[in-house]
């Protein structure tokens, strides 16, 4: 990978696309660019806008796109004022989650000179892959850390980082999951119908271990 590489990771709540997302940055030392993190320092923030998206939030509801389309920018300028030789490429996690985004984002990555290089990656699961996997998730109480219902940690009974105790999400009742699923499928389902016309579409396996999941990227992205 000589030049920089651009990649979108989008799939079903559950598919496990932050997991991979970060071990693509950790592998190739490209810039993580997750809206999840975007969104939770806006509602942190002492201002409208911060304490509205905390509340539409908590309501499982989608922060608008211009909000979103705001910190992108933000951030792809902060990216481009710094960009040098060893500027690897961006993974972006948790966005486009509607077509207009996805419309907006190929209009930004063009304007930074970075579309050339850009694909989606959609780690595919079912619906009900990804309800059990959701309704079956915990936390650890100590640290935070999130255990995927997947593989080698079906069976975990302690953290495998410090050793707390594990508790099932207060937000994965099963209610807030059907409706991140449907939203999913209303909104994200047509942003992968226009990667894959755009011939900007590769899909992964999400129904595998996360070691294969990640296998299966490497291989895919390398014939791309």
């Amino acid at each position: 990978m000589s030049s920089p590489q651009i990649f979108t990771f989008l799939g079903r709540a559950g598919s496990g696309k932050g997991t991979q997302a970060e071990l693509l940055v950790k592998e190739f030392g490209f810039i993580y660019v997750g809206s999840g993190q975007m969104l939770r320092d806006l509602k942190n923030m002492d201002s409208f806008s911060g304490r509205k998206a905390d509340r539409v939030m908590k309501e499982g509801k989608l922060v608008p796109t211009t909000l979103i389309f705001q910190q992108w920018i933000n951030r792809l300028e902060d990216i481009k004022n710094k960009e040098n030789k060893n500027f690897k490429g961006i993974v972006f996690d948790g966005s486009p989650r509607m077509i207009g985004e996805a419309e907006l984002l190929r209009q930004a990555l063009e304007w930074y000179e970075w579309e050339e290089n850009a694909r989606a990656l959609l780690i595919d699961i079912s619906r009900e892959e990804a309800f059990n996997r959701l309704t079956k998730r915990r936390n650890c109480r100590e640290c935070g850390q999130l255990i995927p219902y997947v593989g080698r940690y079906k069976t975990l009974e302690k953290c495998d980082k410090c050793g707390g105790e594990l508790i099932t999400r207060a937000d994965d009742t099963p209610e807030a999951i059907n409706l991140r699923l449907d939203l999913f499928e209303k909104e994200v389902a047509p942003v992968i119908d226009f990667y894959q016309k755009e011939g900007k579409l590769i899909k992964i396996n999400g129904e595998q271990s996360i070691e294969d999941v990640y296998k299966e990227i490497l291989e895919k992205i390398k014939t791309y």
